[in-house]
């Protein structure tokens, strides 16, 4: 007995020894693997995950970084929020952005003046001027006060969603608070004509109206980008909703800012296909000396082309490129080709084809956006050899690119429409990245498979 408790008990000392020794192990081996798996391990390392993340434009991540840092405890900032907000700003994500404010008001942390501003702005680029106007309730309660950028920010929300009365109303407050209305003010005023509708009677005189009162009247607070503005990364294009948001920070000539008003009021007209009020507004910017950006030539191109004048379009291309003003850009042959392509005649297609040929031999390439929405425009070819839809999908393929899905999605039906063998190459390839995506991103409430 005495020889068995001895053996036993040696085993028992011997398992527990081991027993430690393992736990040890494994629990170093454990934090080993989620210290390499962990990505932040502090504020600042959070913060630097969000400010990437969301120069990345995967705004849709922002809420599971969100989530990880309240996992692991840590008690984000406020500077935290401050990018978290502004990223969803970006990705137009408004009820991340609610969200995140929500948030933000539980740990103590009362928004600023900036993130109302941000949160209006959002509103405005989700179209839902009601809610732009509730925040400024929300701005009452919590006794932050507005400054002039508030209401700049609150009349170009309004003026998305076409909300012509509530503009004018912000307008009147403005001017009777002594106010000077500054060059996104008017262009507050031509988007909201030109999204109201219908569309009011006198548009055509109010836009050249609008651009001439521009000239006379600024607001240096109202034009001037404050200090957490620029910390975070927003230019006042983003902030007002302009239609050169995408292009704030591109260089070369592509956008200049002198020429605000002309921007919107071009994009205006090539969304109306209105080629009379264009043509007035080409002749008043040479009146005022100055030559169009690239993205004004941008709007004359789309207005010429989605008005049926091909001609005239690949013209005004032609002609810009000849002059050498600006680099010439990928985007520019991007408008040509989808303005070409509309109503898939064969000269335009013809037109659209060679656009792209001379644009990959010159060195300039589509980006994931651009070739989406080249690639979503040229599928809807119902006749003709698809030459366009398949050789924009081969440029983006020698380039590593994934097409979005509403694009890839419209690729994949329009082959399966078209008489191909089931194991061609081609299709196979295709179906293979539109399960994926459709995995992925297709699914979903109200969003079916096909």
């Amino acid at each position: 007995m005495s020889l068995l408790k001895l053996v036993t008990g040696h085993h028992r000392s011997l398992a527990q020894a081991l027993g430690r020794r393992y736990f040890a192990a494994a629990t170093a081996a454990a934090t080993e693997v989620y210290a390499k798996r962990n990505y932040a391990n502090n504020v600042y390392e959070y913060n630097t995950v969000i400010d990437s993340i969301s120069a990345q434009r995967r705004h849709a991540l922002l809420r599971d970084v969100y989530e990880d840092m309240m996992l692991d405890g840590v008690q984000p900032s406020r500077d935290t929020f401050h990018s978290l907000i502004a990223g969803t700003m970006k990705g137009a994500r408004l009820q991340d952005a609610f969200f995140f404010t929500d948030q933000m008001k539980s740990m103590g942390l009362v928004p600023d003046v900036t993130l109302y501003n941000i949160l209006i702005s959002l509103c405005g680029k989700c179209t839902n001027s009601d809610q732009a106007i509730r925040i400024l309730d929300d701005m009452k309660i919590y006794e932050v006060k507005p400054v002039v950028q508030t209401y700049v920010c609150l009349l170009n929300a309004c003026a998305a969603a076409g909300r012509l009365d509530r503009v004018y109303a912000i307008i009147r407050d403005m001017t009777a608070a002594g106010l000077g209305l500054s060059k996104f003010c008017y262009a507050g005023l031509i988007t909201a004509y030109k999204n109201k509708r219908p569309v009011p009677e006198d548009f055509e005189r109010k836009i050249i109206e609008f651009v001439e009162r521009s000239k006379e009247w600024t607001s240096v607070e109202s034009s001037s980008v404050s200090a957490d503005n620029v910390m975070m990364g927003v230019s006042l294009e983003e902030l007002y909703n302009l239609p050169t948001a995408e292009y704030a920070h591109r260089r070369g000539g592509f956008v200049n800012r002198q020429l605000t008003i002309y921007h919107v009021a071009f994009h205006a007209c090539a969304d109306l296909k209105n080629v009379k009020v264009m043509e007035i507004l080409l002749e008043m910017l040479q009146r005022d000396g100055k030559a169009p950006d690239t993205f004004v030539v941008m709007q004359i191109m789309r207005c010429y082309l989605h008005s049926g004048d091909i001609d005239r379009g690949l013209s005004a291309f032609e002609e810009f490129l000849k002059a050498g003003r600006a680099p010439p850009a990928a985007e520019l042959y991007a408008t040509l080709v989808e303005g070409a392509m509309i109503g898939y005649t064969p000269k335009g297609m013809q037109i659209a084809q060679e656009a792209l040929v001379n644009m990959n031999s010159r060195g300039f390439f589509l980006s994931q956006k651009m070739g989406s929405d080249v690639l979503l425009a040229a599928a809807g070819e119902k006749t003709g050899g698809y030459t366009i839809a398949n050789y924009v999908w081969d440029l983006m393929q020698a380039r590593r690119l994934t097409p979005m899905f509403p694009a890839v999605q419209a690729y994949y039906h329009g082959l399966k429409e078209r008489e191909i063998p089931e194991d061609d190459p081609r299709l196979l390839q295709v179906s293979r990245v539109y399960d994926n995506l459709r995995e992925r991103f297709g699914a979903g409430p109200g969003r079916p498979f096909s």
